[in-house]
């Protein structure tokens, strides 16, 4: 009885804060998981006037899709699918969940943000952090040398979401990956058209992509008097430069992570570099860059990589910009990040946005919309053997694309289905006639739907249409089944013409078909 009396307190007690946060007008956030915690003191009493007490939201940093935001993830997935395919690829599948081991230890300072599941007994398991991670096993586990795959799957990451950025916790991923030994920079190169194909097919407005190499960025920390166990962590502080300034970087540098002042400066000088071939040539000849043989074989692949990119006629996309750092443990080679807004010089991080901004500016700021890179060691280092398979790849982030192009269509209409025609009735009593026209047309391929009402008024059949944005109708009534006629009606034009049955399907795809 006492542990009664103290839930009841507690719930009590904790009933006041809920009121109080609701009272203060606290984020919805906030007041959710105070609820959430009110809600199991209550269960903990039992009855059945808590039973079905339910909280109705989604996990924090996930979402669901109504049918409108859905057409445009589709369009979205088949643009991008399509590409995929145009350059040969072919697709795989692979677990939502990994051996812990598999991931530990490949993704730097990331890899606090891993989901690991609860022991159950059995084998210990994490959520996949990303795509590439499991692609490199399921090179090694299938010993699989050269392929050429895309994979479009959910990934999981223990992230402080920004929803209206398009950051979550569970998010789509899509990637595209050559995996084999190959000519230098040729398949680097592809990753980067296909990239630059991508965004401008989705209409996004100007975009650029930042390449570098992890090489020359190590050649660089070397130079600049780096020590050797610093080079990853402060290859992670480089890596915020697009969010932070440079002060803030070089204090992280200086004052977090114990690296020299005159190191940091040295790297700030570096850092604000970008061009194209120019830089690399340039470079190359620096009297500091020249000495460390690792960034010159990076600087060398980085004019080669230039000249193909000439070829594939995307060189006005890409900048080579020193600053480029991605984080990640296992990129050996070139690697790239594509940021909407022009190529050229990237204007700096915008402040954080004040409490109570509108949620429309901080919308503007997504961030990269793709980003990938060279990892030549990462199947080695699931193989047996040490059997190195070098791969490159990039990863659309589909979730941020979508958020700004369900931006862009808030005030549009957008189709949720593809149903080309809708059987009517314009009379009462043809419920069986239109059943049996609308299986004709699903047996002939036709995207057709009816009405789940026995007799429907006409008004409300067309109304449907213009709502649904379905182009045709065909109305059935007593005097066209007599004739064996069907009347198709225009949705758009109103324009009405008269069919013969047996040409119908005929007439319909002729005026569904693309011009």
């Amino acid at each position: 009885m006492a542990d009664r009396a103290e839930t009841q307190e507690a719930i009590k007690v904790q009933g006041e804060v809920v009121r109080k946060l609701k009272a203060e007008k606290a984020s919805k956030d906030q007041i959710d998981v105070e609820v959430a915690k009110l809600l199991e003191l209550k269960l903990r009493l039992g009855g059945d006037d808590v039973k079905h007490q339910f909280v109705l939201k989604t996990p924090k940093g996930t979402r669901d899709y109504n049918p409108k935001q859905m057409a445009i993830r589709e369009k979205v997935f088949n643009t991008i699918v399509s590409c995929f395919k145009r350059h040969g690829a072919e697709t795989i599948d692979t677990p939502v969940f990994e051996l812990k081991e598999t991931l530990t230890g490949k993704y730097g300072e990331d890899s606090k943000l891993i989901y690991d599941l609860k022991d159950q007994g059995g084998e210990l398991l994490s959520l996949r952090y990303d795509l590439t991670v499991p692609f490199a096993r399921f090179l090694a586990m299938n010993k699989i040398s050269n392929i050429k795959r895309y994979h479009i799957a959910k990934v999981y990451r223990r992230d402080n979401p920004a929803m209206t950025r398009g950051r979550y916790r569970e998010f789509y991923q899509c990637d595209f990956d050559i995996a084999g030994h190959y000519d230098p920079m040729i398949p680097d190169a592809e990753c980067l058209r296909i990239v630059s194909e991508i965004l401008g097919e989705l209409d996004l407005g100007d975009f650029h992509i930042k390449v570098n190499d992890r090489r020359i960025l190590d050649g660089m920390f070397a130079v600049c008097g780096v020590p050797d166990d610093k080079f990853r962590t402060i290859c992670s502080t480089v890596d915020k430069l697009d969010k932070m300034c440079w002060e803030d970087v070089k204090n992280e540098m200086v004052k977090e992570k114990g690296l020299s002042e005159e190191a940091a400066d040295m790297i700030g000088q570096y850092v604000s570099m970008q061009g194209g071939m120019d830089l690399a040539v340039r470079l190359l000849e620096d009297p500091k860059m020249s000495q460390s043989k690792q960034a010159c074989a990076g600087l060398s692949d980085m004019k080669q990589l230039f000249s193909y990119l000439e070829l594939f006629q995307v060189t006005d996309k890409v900048v080579f910009d020193l600053s480029l750092a991605r984080g990640l443990d296992y990129y050996t080679g070139v690697i790239y990040e594509a940021m909407l807004g022009p190529a050229g010089a990237t204007p700096p991080p915008p402040p954080p946005p004040q409490a109570g901004a509108p949620k429309a500016e901080e919308s503007l700021s997504v961030g990269s919309v793709a980003g990938g890179g060279r990892y030549d060691g990462l199947v080695g280092m699931f193989d047996p053997k040490g059997r190195a398979v070098p791969c490159v790849g990039v990863s659309i982030g589909v979730e941020r694309i979508f958020s700004i192009l369900e931006q862009k269509a808030e005030a549009e209409k957008v189709r949720t289905t593809e149903v080309q025609v809708l059987v009517a009735s314009a009379q009462k009593n043809l419920l069986e006639e239109r059943l049996r026209l609308v299986t004709e047309l699903w047996n002939a391929g036709i995207k057709a739907e009816s009405m789940f009402k026995k007799n429907p008024k006409l008004l409300s059949q067309l109304q449907h249409c213009e709502e649904s944005g379905i182009p045709l109708v065909a109305i059935l009534g007593e005097q066209e089944l007599k004739n064996g006629m069907v009347k198709l009606r225009t949705v758009a034009t109103r324009e009405e013409v008269d069919v013969s049955r047996a040409d119908l399907i005929e007439e319909i795809r002729k005026r569904t078909s693309p011009v």
